[in-house]
């Protein structure tokens, strides 16, 4: 069971002059669980290398029994360093991917025809794929076999507009996340603010928060067992 988790390169929160990049608990929460199911990871991003940890996440508040663990965890510490580049990937060799989110992604996962063309193999090849929070902005330009948006049709979530309402981020961000997904055609549903929500259609498995981090892991185990 191999499984390619895929972080932005992005820092720059538009320009705000603050930094942003991917949530450490939407990273580290899927990797727990994904490693502790005996599952082999390997790391990618855009530019390779550690991806930028938006500082936020790294708030007393934020901190989770996942992001405790990844805080003394040298080896997880050294992969996250040591990212591949997303472009010297084969999509082949793994049977699913996962997408951390963190506004990062928003500005080039999102665009990036590497990343898109990764999604569509792996959905083209019956392997499942997960993104939790911003992540589902990735699949802004994804297209199914037939060239409709991959998300047509699909049960999906993403982080909501009243949780970027909330953060206070909704004129600094590309686009957002919830009308994205309802224009690309998604059967866009969500939870309370902050609570846990994964939808699941098929091989697409997306989770609204960085509470939906874990679940969304849970639910592609679920996904691999299947297989």
């Amino acid at each position: 069971m191999k499984v390619l988790i895929v972080l932005t390169s992005h820092e720059d929160l538009g320009n705000t002059g603050k930094k942003t990049g991917f949530w450490l608990e939407e990273f580290a929460a899927p990797y727990y669980a994904l490693r502790d199911a005996g599952a082999e990871l390997t790391l990618a991003s855009p530019k390779g290398g550690q991806p930028p940890l938006d500082p936020k996440s790294s708030d007393p508040s934020a901190q989770t029994d996942a992001t405790r663990r990844f805080a003394s965890d040298t080896e997880a510490q050294t992969a996250l360093a040591n990212t591949k580049r997303l472009a010297d990937i084969d999509a082949s060799a793994f049977d699913a991917v996962f997408y951390p989110g963190g506004h990062g992604p928003l500005w080039d996962l999102a665009e990036d025809p590497v990343s898109i063309a990764l999604i569509e193999k792996t959905i083209a090849a019956g392997k499942p794929v997960a993104a939790v929070c911003h992540a589902p902005g990735v699949l802004r330009h994804v297209k199914a076999a037939d060239g409709k948006p991959l998300v047509a049709g699909k049960s999906v979530t993403g982080f909501s507009n009243d949780e970027e309402a909330a953060v206070q981020l909704t004129d600094v961000v590309p686009f957002l996340v919830e009308d994205m997904l309802k224009a690309n055609g998604g059967q866009y549903s969500k939870a309370a603010d902050w609570q846990p929500h994964v939808a699941t259609d098929g091989l697409l498995i997306t989770g609204q928060n960085p509470a939906s981090s874990e679940p969304v892991a849970e639910a592609l185990l679920a996904a691999l067992r299947r297989r």
